[in-house]
Order: C-alpha cells, then structure tokens, then sequence
C-alpha cells in the first residue's frame, strides 16, 4: 500500500511567515491605540486564523479576553486585513529545502490544507512561486479551521482520495487533531509553530526535525 496524496499545511510547514504577520498585527495595534507585541509573542499565537491572532494581539496573551469589544474586534480584523495584504510575502520565506522536498514528491497529488484565508493564501504561494506544486487549496475562510476535520476530508474529496490514503505533514496540534479527527495519517514537524506544545503528546505517526525527513517516509511505501 502506498499514499496516493500529500496535505500540507502552509505557516510554520512550508514557509515562515511569522515576520509578516508580526509587522501586520502590531501596524494594526498601533491604530487601534493598544500596545504593540514582539515576535517571540506573534510566533506563538499564529495558527488558528486571523481572527484569533488579532484577538491574542489586542488581549497581549495566548488567552482571549472574553470581554473584548466585538466593535474594536471588527475594527482590528478589517485594519490587519489592509496591512497584511500590502506584506503577504516580503518577509516571508520557505524553509530549508521545502523546494526540493516538493519536487521529490511530483508523483504524488498534493493539497495546502491551511487557517489563512484565500486571498491571503494564493497570495502567499504566488509570491513564493509554490503554486505549481498544488493541485488543491483548501483555506480557512472556505470551511471550518483545523483542528476540525472537515478542511481534511474536503482536501482528500478534492484530490480524488480516501482518508486512509493520505497523509498531512503539519506543525502544530491543530494539524495533528485535524488528521487524527479525519483518520487520516499525520507527521508532525518540528520546526514550525507548535504554540509551545509537546507534539509527541499528541501521537503522530511520525515526527521530523527537518522537511526533507518526510521523503523516505512518503517513498518507502510506494
């Protein structure tokens, strides 16, 4: 038996993008009038989707304030969404040998299962000429986020595959809780965003230091 498809989330798997949205979320701060966050802070809360990051960034922790203003929230998601569209890409950049990891794997249909909406997406993966790579986007504003499964399952209908056929390679418990949730196989990297988790604790079928670790993993089987 062997995978017939690839899932792979984007931040923190392909391509390092916390800078991005640093200077995005803290230009965002700033207007609102809330004080700015550092990059050790942003590194940790990226992951689950632009309106939970704004949220971290406005509360100035991992932990949302349940009493934020839905009007300043609105206000704040809107304003980081200007920002980040002028930076998607200027600071952003793939990690060691994710090029040529993707190129060893063209035999296999591929999918980017991510929590950044579309736009914010295809732009990334246009500056970063990825998209060739991809047969299927599966985004955060096209159904619900990781860690529910229905992102999984929708990539692995799209690709034309069953669960028990593919495989996600992830960086965070919110990849591993969304292929275990789809019974779908899972590798985690440790690398990326992993929000100050243990992977391990997680069960992953397997675990990587490093992007090109996942090749023998995905050619043994084949």
């Amino acid at each position: 038996m062997s995978y017939q498809g690839v899932l792979f989330d984007l931040d923190g798997t392909l391509v390092d993008s916390v800078e991005d949205m640093y200077m995005a979320l803290n230009l965002t701060l700033t207007e609102v009038a809330y004080p700015i966050v550092s990059y050790a802070q942003v590194k940790t809360w990226v992951g689950n989707g632009i309106t939970i990051l704004v949220k971290r960034g406005l509360t100035g922790d991992m932990l949302v304030n349940p009493e934020l203003s839905q009007s300043l929230v609105d206000n704040a998601i809107v304003r980081f969404k200007v920002h980040y569209h002028d930076i998607v890409g200027n600071y952003a950049a793939l990690y060691a040998h994710v090029e040529t990891g993707l190129s060893a794997l063209a035999h296999l249909p591929k999918a980017v299962v991510t929590n950044k909406d579309r736009a914010f997406t295809e732009q990334l993966l246009d500056k970063l000429s990825l998209n060739h790579h991809f047969e299927v986007l599966v985004c955060g504003d096209d159904t619900a986020k990781k860690p529910n499964p229905e992102p999984v399952l929708m990539a692995c209908k799209a690709l034309g595959i069953k669960p028990s056929d593919a495989i996600m390679i992830g960086d965070s418990k919110s990849d591993i809780l969304a292929a275990k949730n789809a019974e779908v196989d899972v590798i985690a990297l440790k690398y990326g965003y992993n929000q100050g988790c243990n992977l391990e604790d997680f069960n992953p079928e397997y675990l990587c230091e490093g992007f090109l670790d996942i090749i023998p993993i995905l050619t043994k089987r084949i």
